[in-house]
């Protein structure tokens, strides 16, 4: 290579570092951040469980008295006759009737059987529950963007890695048409050479491609413009000291699925309380304050009217309503029964996710230490190859196979990084422990 065309590659490598360094750098917390925000699933979640918070409240369990207002108005306009004893009579057309009852009734029920309290305990574990449902979701969401964003780290590598056998590419294609031009090989030579720099500029076209679309799937998860651009860091780092039993041991604590079984198996006993409450008898309280008139066209009376206080209880127990009690607690028990099943389910689900992850996670850091080393070699091989080619000591097939098992070796790193991330990412969504 000249010295011009040298020049002009330095000039062109400037102006692709400052368009690189003109955009943004997002870093993994920055997009956790933004997600933890913007993203919509999680907006729903945090609203859901804020209506599971409110409605944890003594009314809405049934313990505090309620009021009521209440007014009602009668009109009428009648033909009416009056037959008295003696055998007069009495007529009036259009007669015109009116009827006013207003007041305030206030009602309270101070005993149903302890029903209230374990209502009241019922929406605290619902509240729970809501609480349990924000963290999965969280999690999960966490782990999509945690994906999507060293997807994009791993698709970087390739197109660095695509970027330099184009590059060498290049150089064949110079060198084989300097070869030419001197007598040293033939034009097979040169299209050959051609023919694999388009190869690879096909494929590095495809490559940007992919890299566009995952850019766009990031940034759907971020819940911001898809057109907004960014890059990403290069380089992954993976926990390598993951220990299955601390794993399994915070997922016993931590895993919200495992924890939504639990409460709702607190919400069937709860339940099964409630169902039981209806054994016993219920007392209620109540009292008001009633204004009543009335006027009449027609009658001995043409007006009257009354006001005063009320009050008064009302007890009422069931004493036979067909078995259904019965029934009812009948199924309210194997409600509990199924949620005890469903416990027992989840633990064996949680252990062999853990249990299979664990294993591809310790497949995985081996596979990183290996294509770490074949990169290296395949490196070594390629500059050997390369200082081969141009001395015209080896076939154009040979260099073409030393350049596709570099790239390769470059991809196969890239990938085992990517997919050790993947699984320490899946292993902490498991355990609930996945830092944000």
């Amino acid at each position: 290579m000249n010295i011009k065309n040298l020049y002009c590659t330095l000039i062109v490598l400037f102006f692709c570092i400052a368009k690189t360094n003109a955009q943004d750098v997002l870093t993994i917390e920055e997009a956790m951040k933004i997600a933890l925000e913007n993203n919509f699933e999680i907006k729903i979640a945090k609203n859901n469980s804020t209506i599971s918070e409110t409605n944890v409240t003594i009314g809405n369990a049934g313990m505090l008295p309620t009021a009521t207002a209440s007014i009602t108005d009668n009109n009428s306009v009648t033909n009416s006759t009056q037959v008295r004893q003696d055998g007069t009579s009495t007529t009036l057309n259009n007669a015109k009737n009116n009827s006013l009852n207003y007041g305030v009734s206030l009602g309270w029920t101070v005993f149903d059987g302890m029903k209230m309290f374990a209502r009241l305990d019922q929406l605290k574990e619902l509240q729970k529950l809501g609480d349990a449902e924000l963290k999965r979701t969280i999690l999960v969401k966490i782990g999509q963007v945690n994906s999507a964003y060293y997807d994009l780290v791993q698709q970087q590598h390739q197109l660095a890695a695509l970027d330099t056998t184009i590059v060498i590419s290049k150089q064949r294609v110079e060198l084989a048409q300097n070869r030419f031009s001197i007598g040293k090989a033939s034009k097979l030579e040169v299209l050959n050479a051609q023919v694999d720099l388009n190869t690879d500029q096909v494929t590095l076209l495809r490559q940007k491609e992919s890299y566009a679309n995952a850019k766009i799937l990031l940034n759907q998860y971020l819940a911001r413009d898809p057109k907004i651009n960014f890059t990403v860091t290069d380089v992954v780092t993976v926990d390598n000291k993951l220990v299955l039993a601390d794993l399994l041991d915070l997922a016993q604590k931590q895993n919200p699925a495992l924890e939504s079984q639990i409460i709702n198996k607190r919400i069937a006993e709860l339940q099964l309380k409630q169902v039981k409450a209806d054994r016993y008898p219920t007392l209620r309280l109540t009292s008001g304050y009633n204004f009543a008139e009335s006027q009449s066209s027609l009658g001995f009376t043409s007006e009257t009217s009354s006001r005063g206080l009320s009050y008064g209880f009302t007890a009422s127990m069931n004493i036979f309503d067909g078995f259904n009690q019965h029934r009812n607690e009948k199924v309210a028990k194997l409600q509990i029964e199924n949620s005890q099943i469903a416990i027992e389910q989840q633990n064996m689900i949680l252990n062999t996710q853990l249990s299979t992850a664990f294993q591809t996670y310790l497949t995985n850091l081996e596979l990183i230490d290996l294509e770490e080393d074949n990169e290296a070699i395949a490196k070594q091989n390629l500059q050997i190859t390369l200082d081969k080619f141009r001395i015209g000591t080896i076939t154009t097939l040979d260099f073409r196979t030393a350049q596709l098992n570099y790239v390769n070796a470059k991809v196969r790193y890239s990938n085992a990084q990517y997919e050790a991330k993947l699984s320490e990412i899946a292993l902490k969504e498991l355990a609930g422990n996945m830092n944000f």
